[in-house]
């Protein structure tokens, strides 16, 4: 039986604030600006790169209860995600003992603890960078397992398929064959020594250069971060519609007119903040054109579930649109009332002085 190691990154996602001001941040942490990212090991172009590479620094280790050590890493990007990342390396491992390990440490209530606590000691240190933080923090949990085995991408799938549909979904008993099908479809190589096989929860990333799984995984943990982002959005614009739906449900009157163009503009400006989110990741993908990467990245953010948020969003981002468009319309209605009364008002006026004139 092939000796399997590599290591798991177990992965952790706060949305801490609307913006993370980098250039600010470096001059608390003491960090040099970061080169071009990611450090691509395939065929790539020269402007293939991240447009705005997170701020990354070391942390300290963190401890579980039973006395493991996991290092630490910690990634800040500018529109306001942070991410915790925990390495656990394993050795001489067989399919079985690799299996277990998975099934301790994907989505393990207890190491999301301890990541939040973790986290918000270390957040405490650059609250001067962050810009309009938040009280209440979404975050998303990740793990991605770092393989070695020494075969072929076709050979690993043809041999261990099972196992790796078990190790993705964090399962101790075998999978059916159909959830395994389902498993293994999201797959993707771009030579006969790589492969990453992408799930929910959790993703295998199996390739000869130590460089080129690195970038696999920046890809994944991108693809978390704008999941988390429209998580963000969507219950952002949940929360107003609510707000304004109850607001309109009220008995209508010249003043509550008034009052819903402020909540009109609020509306307006949080939905040109979605758009400019959409457009940040539309442009992360341009830059990585229709290479593999892209294909990657696109697997990747289709199987975490991305796109369903993103689609979630937009429809509510139209909704907020045409919503705010009748608001206006509400709010000019009530103003050319106004101003329809005042004339009313002065030409009774200038007609009683008129009558008082001719006494």
């Amino acid at each position: 039986m092939a000796s399997l190691s590599g290591s798991f990154h177990l992965l952790y996602l706060f949305d801490v604030a609307e913006e993370i001001r980098l250039d600010e941040l470096r001059r608390v942490l003491q960090i040099e600006k970061p080169g071009r990212e990611p450090g691509f090991g395939h065929q790539a172009p020269s402007y293939v790169r991240f447009e705005h590479p997170p701020l990354e620094e070391s942390a300290p280790a963190l401890r579980t209860a039973s006395g493991e050590l996991f290092p630490a890493r910690i990634r800040y990007f500018d529109y306001g995600v942070v991410v915790l990342e925990l390495e656990a390396p394993f050795e001489n491992q067989d399919w079985p003992g690799l299996i277990a390990l998975a099934g301790r440490w994907i989505a393990a209530p207890e190491m999301e603890s301890l990541a939040e606590a973790h986290m918000n000691r270390q957040l405490e240190r650059v609250e001067a960078a962050l810009h309009k933080p938040f009280t209440r923090r979404l975050s998303e949990d990740y793990c991605i397992v770092e393989l070695r085995a020494g075969l072929d991408a076709s050979e690993l799938l043809e041999r261990h398929g099972p196992e790796l549909a078990q190790i993705i979904r964090g399962e101790a008993q075998p999978l059916s064959a159909s959830e395994r099908q389902e498993v293994l479809a999201s797959s993707i190589s771009y030579s006969p020594s790589d492969l990453m096989v992408v799930g929910w929860t959790a993703a295998v990333v199996y390739d000869a250069q130590p460089e080129s799984a690195a970038v696999m995984r920046q890809m994944l943990e991108y693809a978390n971060t704008q999941l988390l982002e429209f998580r963000h959005y969507d219950d952002v614009l949940s929360s107003v519609l609510k707000d304004l739906y109850q607001l309109m449900e009220q008995r209508p009157g010249v003043l509550r007119r008034w009052h819903m163009i402020r909540e009109a503009q609020r509306l307006n400006a949080i939905r040109l903040e979605v758009m400019e989110l959409s457009e940040r990741a539309d442009t992360a993908i341009k830059f990585l054109s229709d290479m593999f990467y892209a294909r990657a990245f696109k697997l990747a953010a289709a199987r975490i579930g991305a796109p369903d948020y993103r689609a979630l969003v937009d429809e509510k981002v139209r909704t907020a649109g045409e919503l705010y468009r009748f608001l206006m319309e509400e709010f000019h209605h009530a103003r050319a009332f106004v101003l329809e009364f005042l004339v009313v008002v002065i030409l009774i006026i200038d007609l009683i002085y008129l009558f008082k004139g001719k006494t």
